[in-house]
């Protein structure tokens, strides 16, 4: 396994949050000077010695096996995502070759693409490598964004959620919306370390946002399969949608996301009113190649 500084920054944020008596470590003795567990006290969870601890979290060249690097996991209480993506720092070093193909605009299967037409009732999404916005629906564009009319560097779910205004207003929960985004992007990059787009996606979120800024430095990841999201759309009002995420067989870089109502509610009569109110773009989604090759010579 190749080790990067990531993974030890991840160590160290994971340790800070976690308080003494959450983590069943014992009374706490004498005043502590940073937040969180002592390193000491993370090593002792673990199982390892502390000067062993020490090194991993400094990124040292060393290479634990998995067995530490579960009760590691345990010591910190890591969610399943976090266990995931500290695996995948840990595997994927930031000083690793590029990846082949890493640039190549990924494109989206023509038979789902017709799957989009014929849920077109409901609001569905392909997402791709950083939330990219790959195809979608008619519904999905006129409850989201009209995504097919921005720039090829601006069809990104993260990046319009955090710094679109209209996606302020549109989720009733902003903030836990717009964290959990960061949080997929931050897994993203985990897996895929030396993506030059994912890269400049980060740098452009930290520049324009303070509370991105704040999450980044939290190294908070976040996955869901499914959950319920809260939108206050412009035209129809107030939908809760439940959603689900398909990751695809075929490409496991790529997501299915589906959004429904509960049949007769009040959230279902306001989707049917969002799709006789108006046209928005189908499921095509093109890309301009040109763009698409800007896009590739600029990483």
């Amino acid at each position: 396994m190749g080790q990067s500084a990531e993974f030890g920054k991840f160590l160290k944020a994971m340790r800070s949050r976690l308080s003494p008596e959450v983590a069943g470590t014992g009374p706490s003795t004498g005043a502590r000077r940073v937040p969180g567990l002592r390193r000491e006290e993370v090593a002792r969870l673990a199982g390892v010695s502390t000067d062993y601890y020490v090194r991993l979290e400094q990124g040292r060249n060393i290479h634990p096996s998995r067995t530490v690097l579960d009760a590691v996991a345990r010591a910190l209480r890591l969610d399943s995502s976090e266990h995931a993506h500290m695996l995948d720092l840990l595997e994927n070093c930031a000083g690793a070759p590029r990846e082949p193909g890493a640039n190549a605009a990924q494109g989206v299967r023509p038979a789902l693409r017709q799957l989009l037409d014929a849920v077109g009732e409901v609001p569905a999404l392909v997402l791709g490598r950083r939330n990219d916005v790959l195809a979608g629906n008619r519904m999905a564009f006129l409850l989201f964004a009209d995504f097919p009319a921005l720039p090829l560097a601006e069809r990104n779910l993260t990046r319009w959620t955090i710094l679109d205004p209209a996606a302020r207003e549109l989720f009733r929960d902003w903030k836990t919306v717009a964290a959990e985004a960061a949080g997929s992007l931050r897994l993203d990059v985990g897996r895929h370390p030396n993506d030059p787009q994912a890269n400049h996606l980060v740098g452009e979120l930290a520049v324009h946002s303070e509370h991105f800024r704040q999450w980044w430095a939290g190294h908070r990841v976040a996955t869901r399969a499914a959950g319920t999201v809260r939108l206050h759309h412009p035209a129809v009002g107030d939908l809760e949608l439940n959603f689900e995420n398909l990751v695809l067989p075929e490409d496991p870089d790529q997501t299915l996301r589906v959004y429904s109502a509960r049949p007769g509610s009040p959230s279902s009569d306001a989707l049917a009113l969002l799709g006789s109110l108006g046209a928005a773009p189908d499921a095509g989604l093109e890309r301009d190649p040109a763009a698409v090759a800007e896009s590739g010579d600029a990483g």
